[in-house]
């Protein structure tokens, strides 16, 4: 069975960081490119950065850049994402997607998804 399992997230106030960790279980994503989303109550989910299978190419949303750093080690079948300077806006639950055969932003080119770590910043 194909798992995706994140972790890292929690409460914290405007300014802190938060590192999210994605472990994939079941099969190597190491020849695929991985995926953060996110979704915040009433609000669509939302492409916030992606990392292509090697690592050496990274992508981000405009509200993300600067702050937000997405990280994979295929070794240990796993993803990360630094998030620093978090803004109140940043608060949402937070999606690991794996399985897209291009470094892709749309949530339909990834086949396999997390249940998801919530973040939640305080002003």
């Amino acid at each position: 069975q194909v798992q995706l399992v994140e972790s890292g997230g929690g409460s914290v106030l405007a300014g802190s960081s938060l590192t999210l960790a994605c472990a994939a279980s079941g099969r190597s994503f190491a020849l695929e490119a991985m995926a953060w989303f996110r979704q915040a109550p009433g609000k669509e989910r939302e492409w916030v950065a992606t990392i292509n299978y090697t690592g050496a190419w990274k992508r981000y949303a405009e509200f993300v850049k600067g702050r937000f750093t997405i990280s994979r080690d295929n070794r240990q079948n796993t993803m990360s994402m630094r998030m620093d300077n978090l803004e109140p806006e940043d608060t949402a639950t937070y999606y690991c997607a794996g399985g897209s055969i291009r470094a892709s932003v749309k949530a339909t080119d990834y086949d396999h998804w997390g249940r998801g770590t919530q973040v939640t910043v305080a002003s």
